[in-house]
């Protein structure tokens, strides 16, 4: 852990350039921390919107967003939100939202969904790095499947400070939030040659996944996960993440960052 006096943890935060970014960096400020701010995703629109089916499932605010500046409206057509932030940006677009799973997840939308699409057309509209567990499951459950990709994710080419921070031994804490966000933060690394002693450096800091899935990424690339919220939301994560540092802190008080 790196040392700094009076000031708070340091925490890498990877959230697009944009208010998710701003927002995250408020929160983690308003909890003690000191946010090492480093985007990790770039959102490039295709123009496309959702394929016409009785059911549409939407995984994301940023596709609910999209949608709606390229005019799409669901009229009959029920929809599925991954979780409250997607549901929220359905509502604030003037749609209805009929399914909200109880876990903010693929798994979860498909444990939802399952009872109701079989022999249906489901339409699931989201990014190109969506996961295979949503389109699986519901062709399982018998649902004739559409995907529309709404968006591409790639790197900032910038990207990659945080990971210079952490081969430096001066990160106390990242905070990962997608499967992508793991994969671009070591990409990053080994780009700007630092890739061993990155991982070094997150292996002496507090590793947060915002779920299960993004905590598996993790482990498959031999990153230890240290935090995984209840709840798979940034606020939940920034919490967790914080409240693990405040443990760890009081725990070793010369740690020298309080």
């Amino acid at each position: 852990m790196s040392g700094g006096g009076s000031r708070g943890p340091r925490v890498a935060v990877f959230r697009p350039d944009d208010e998710r970014i701003e927002s995250a960096v408020e929160l983690l400020r308003s909890l003690g921390a000191e946010p090492v701010s480093d985007p990790m995703l770039e959102v490039e629109p295709t123009g496309a919107v959702p394929a016409d089916a009785p059911l549409v499932v939407l995984t994301s605010k940023t596709g609910v967003e999209l949608a709606a500046e390229a005019g799409w409206e669901p009229g009959d057509t029920d929809l599925a939100a991954i979780g409250p932030a997607t549901a929220a940006a359905a509502r604030e677009a003037g749609w209805t939202v009929d399914v909200v799973p109880e876990e903010y997840t693929s798994a979860g939308l498909v444990a939802a969904l399952e009872p109701r699409v079989a022999g249906e057309r489901v339409a699931v509209a989201r990014s190109d790095h969506g996961s295979d567990v949503l389109l699986d499951g519901l062709r399982e459950a018998g649902a004739d499947v559409t995907e529309t990709v709404l968006y591409r994710l790639t790197r900032p080419a910038d990207a990659g400070d945080s990971a210079e921070s952490a081969a430096a031994g001066d990160l106390d804490a990242v905070a990962f939030t997608s499967s992508l966000t793991v994969e671009n933060f070591l990409a990053a690394a080994e780009d700007r040659g630092v890739d061993d002693e990155a991982r070094a450096g997150l292996a002496d800091a507090v590793v947060g996944a915002i779920g299960p899935p993004t905590a598996e990424t993790a482990a498959d690339n031999g990153v230890a996960v240290d935090v995984i919220p209840d709840e798979a939301s940034f606020e939940a994560l920034a919490t967790a993440v914080v409240d693990a540092l405040d443990d760890e802190a009081a725990d070793d008080p010369d740690t020298g960052r309080r």
